[in-house]
């Protein structure tokens, strides 16, 4: 359902030509229809010979309302500027020209109004002035219409010309729903509306949304397109939505409704930017205003780069919901003009100036692409990020490219380098603590500031690293025999029999002990009991000789120890499936050593 906007000066006839059109008058105010001076936003509808709906949205042509013009003109897909034949271009028709063309709005019609008051040879010369003015704009090649309001001539040609115009009309490809709020009222027996063009998404009745910085939480009571109740809609549609549970004072002009999470807005950003085709350059110092959408916030603008002067990071006074490929209109305070606009590349972007410039140069070739590729840039430009910030600024696209789990992807290069210091945070770590098989996964997953489940993924891929358990090697863990503890630790263990022995005693760390029981040379009785490994076929060959079902006091009998040492080596036989408790006795199940 395409959004027609009008343009032009003010007293050119938009509002009259769009009543004629529609048969509705777009002024809502008394004061409005009083003055016969459009001061807000206005909004009509009508069907088209070709069966397509369309919506219009009435602008106010005075210099003093060009606020509430930029509110209206962000979600437009066509353009109709309004020139009328009796006072030809004048200041806003040029102005209103400028916010078509720095929007990107490639499609429309002029409408070259009250030609009922004119000569034909004066009408002839405001059509070639016309064309004229639109060289080299984004509308360049615009049909211009005469028509005559009042008497209707003309208004068939208009229809015409507006519905080839609508027919090449493209939806948005974004996933995730946005209506920026342009206005703000209570309806009896519903409650809280808000109206906008929904420019991306779908949104039904039930839908959880939100509203947008506030961060106000609701559900869609109801939805109407053009005074019908409609229980789903898609992009591109002008809709009027019933809130739950908001109060009236709580939505403005400006906010986005959009998710209800998953949203992030910002204060900062980079953009390319172009002037105003009446304008030279865009200058640093200036006090502006930045419209988006149906907001408007103040801003500060920086040139990024010499060689790049079509690049620049803006800060807003105000935070903002924007995705990569928003356009927007730059205005001088002072003067009360618009002097530029671009489109937003990095809705977050790196605080260091050369990185900017990098990340600009990147994103400037995905801005008008979509959401997938934008999503790819994005996390190429920043190396890392959670896949909701990207989805939100990408306009629900996900990274095709790249490593991660759920929740965090990493670009390929930040891949390499996350890598490159896993492989050196382990190798460190391996040479201060010698017997241990490696860095838990845990502590590397805090250095690294990533979940555990990436690092995994990360080590995967490196040939020289691998998982141990819940450790990361690099398997140059030391021969523990080499300590000069072990022989005579070695000795006392041979010495013992079948009694097991704490390490303590043996004068061995906790660390070198699981060194070597993990490399063979030590059975783990308990927590604090250790085995040599080759005394294990002695405890077996005495399990042998016993009667069973055997008691731990035959057990400990045969075996010439104690009490203490039978239960501690039996609940270990136990545990390694070499016997099995009944009752109070066991059974051998298992005979051979070898496990």
């Amino acid at each position: 359902m395409p959004v027609i906007g009008t343009a032009g000066h003010v007293d050119h006839g938009k509002s009259t030509l769009i009543t004629a059109l529609t048969g509705r008058d777009p002024d809502r105010f008394e004061e409005e229809k009083r003055r016969g001076l459009t001061i807000d936003l206005g909004f009509s509808w009508m069907t088209l010979p070709g069966g397509v709906e369309v919506s219009f949205v009435d602008v106010p042509g005075h210099d003093r309302y060009m606020k509430n013009m930029l509110a209206g003109a962000g979600g437009i897909d066509v353009g109709m500027l309004v020139v009328a034949a009796d006072e030809g271009w004048k200041p806003q028709t040029e102005e209103h020209l400028a916010v078509l063309d720095l929007l990107g709005v490639d499609r429309a019609v002029v409408a070259l109004t009250k030609i009922d008051r004119v000569d034909p040879d004066t009408q002839d010369m405001v059509e070639l002035d016309i064309a004229e003015k639109l060289e080299g704009t984004s509308v360049a090649s615009a049909p211009v219409v005469p028509v005559a309001a009042p008497t209707g001539q003309g208004l068939t040609e208009l229809v015409a010309a507006l519905q080839a115009a609508v027919m090449t009309s493209e939806p948005s490809t974004a996933s995730t729903p946005r209506v920026w709020v342009d206005r703000v009222f209570s309806m009896a027996g519903a409650g809280t509306v808000v109206t906008g063009t929904l420019v991306e998404g779908t949104l039904s009745a039930g839908d959880e949304v939100g509203l947008w910085p506030p961060q106000i939480r609701s559900r869609i009571k109801a939805i109407q397109v053009h005074e019908q109740p409609r229980s789903r809609v898609k992009a591109r549609s002008r809709v009027a939505v019933v809130l739950a549970g908001v109060d009236r004072s709580a939505p403005h002009r400006g906010d986005m409704l959009g998710p209800p999470r998953d949203v992030f807005p910002t204060r900062r950003f980079t953009a390319s930017i172009r002037p105003a085709r009446y304008e030279t350059v865009l200058k640093e110092r200036g006090s502006y205003h930045l419209h988006v959408g149906s907001a408007a916030t103040a801003t500060k603008v920086r040139l990024l780069d010499s060689e790049h002067p079509d690049f620049a990071v803006l800060d807003l006074d105000d935070p903002l919901p924007l995705r990569v490929g928003d356009v927007f209109i730059l205005r001088d305070v002072g003067r009360r003009l618009v002097v530029g606009g671009g489109r937003v590349l990095d809705p977050q972007p790196s605080r260091s100036r050369s990185s900017m410039v990098t990340g600009a140069l990147r994103m400037s070739h995905v801005v008008t692409g979509e959401p997938d590729a934008k999503a790819d840039a994005l996390l190429e430009v920043r190396g890392r990020d959670s896949l909701r910030v990207l989805s939100a600024h990408s306009g629900g696209g996900r990274p095709s490219n790249g490593t991660g789990d759920q929740r965090i992807a990493l670009s390929a290069q930040e891949a390499a380098v996350i890598t490159a210091r896993i492989r050196e945070a382990v190798e460190t770590y391996q040479t201060r603590y010698l017997w241990r098989v490696g860095i838990p996964i845990v502590e590397l997953a805090t250095q690294m500031e990533l979940p555990p489940a990436i690092i995994e993924k990360l080590v995967a891929t490196e040939p020289g690293l691998r998982m141990e358990g819940s450790a990361v090697s690099s398997g140059a863990v030391a021969d523990p025999t080499t300590d000069k503890r072990w022989p005579s630790a070695a000795a006392r263990l041979e010495a013992t029999g079948l009694v097991p022995i704490s390490p303590t005693d043996l004068d061995l760390d906790p660390e070198l002990v699981a060194a070597l029981v993990r490399n063979g040379h030590l059975v783990r009785i308990s927590d604090d009991l250790v085995y040599p490994t080759q005394h294990v076929e002695m405890l077996v060959d005495v399990l042998r000789g016993l009667d069973e079902p055997f008691t731990v006091g035959e057990f400990r009998e045969a075996g010439h120890i104690s009490r203490k040492c039978a239960v501690s080596l039996l609940e270990w036989a136990d545990r390694r499936g070499i016997t099995r408790r009944v009752g109070d006795r066991r059974l051998l199940i298992d005979d051979s050593p070898a496990r």
